[in-house]
């Protein structure tokens, strides 16, 4: 009994147990507070300007964020812009190939110092050396191939500026959860932006987005019920057939 117990918690370790703990309730949020967008606004980095006095800080013409005619724009390590992502793709390919080919190729050695004659008294009746060899080859091969996809996904997303590289491209990192009775909706977005293709209205669209990785899924008794068992999708895997 000891040794099936220390089995059983084996695979329940190997397997993962944690799907088990959501058992009759929902699943929990991801902390907030451990991630790299909690840590950049925590850590905004040194200011461009130290030097400042009082007058200038106070004033509703200056360049600052915060006063009357500043760029509100995300700039800096902290900082939080919108990024819209609208995507509506549609791909068509169609392909077919058909391939043939005959062959046929004969060889005789009728004469050749009078060896072929001598020979043809050694071979058995009906055989000589006048056609010594003859092939036929003829192969086929014909190929079809579709494919159709379509996307459409409408979705906005504030995401917060994890790093300011050297050349003063913005590395942006944002995600958004929303719970449904018992299923989790989570969105990930992150890439490297331009701070110039950020419009005045601080946002930026998905496709002005350098190694953009945006993931949209979930997480709950709904996914749970459409993935497939972990015996099926380790069987998928190791067996060849």
């Amino acid at each position: 009994m000891k040794k099936v117990l220390i089995s059983a918690g084996f695979l329940c370790g190997a397997v993962a147990c944690s799907p088990l703990e959501e058992v009759g309730r929902a699943p929990d949020f991801t902390n907030s507070v451990t991630g790299p967008e909690y840590n950049a606004m925590m850590s905004p980095g040194f200011p461009a300007t130290v030097d400042r006095s009082r007058k200038d800080v106070a004033s509703l013409w200056s360049r600052e964020q915060q006063s009357l005619l500043g760029d509100r724009r995300a700039l800096k390590r902290g900082d939080i812009l919108t990024v819209v992502i609208e995507i509506d793709e549609k791909a068509e390919i169609s392909n077919s190939t058909e391939r043939s080919r005959d062959g046929q190729k004969s060889m005789g050695i009728p004469s050749f110092f009078g060896l072929p004659q001598r020979a043809n008294e050694l071979l058995p009746v009906g055989a000589n050396m006048a056609n010594a060899v003859e092939t036929n080859s003829s192969t086929s091969h014909q190929g079809d191939g579709q494919v159709k996809r379509k996307e459409k996904i409408t979705l906005r997303v504030a995401a917060t500026v994890v790093d300011v590289l050297q050349n003063g491209v913005l590395a942006i990192q944002g995600s958004q959860e929303v719970r449904v009775n018992f299923e989790i909706r989570e969105l990930l977005v992150s890439g490297y932006v331009r701070p110039g293709d950020i419009t005045r209205q601080n946002q930026i669209t998905y496709d002005k987005i350098a190694s953009a990785r945006i993931s949209y899924g979930g997480r709950g008794q709904i996914t749970t019920v459409q993935q497939p068992a972990y015996g099926q999708q380790i069987a998928d895997i190791v067996l060849p057939f």
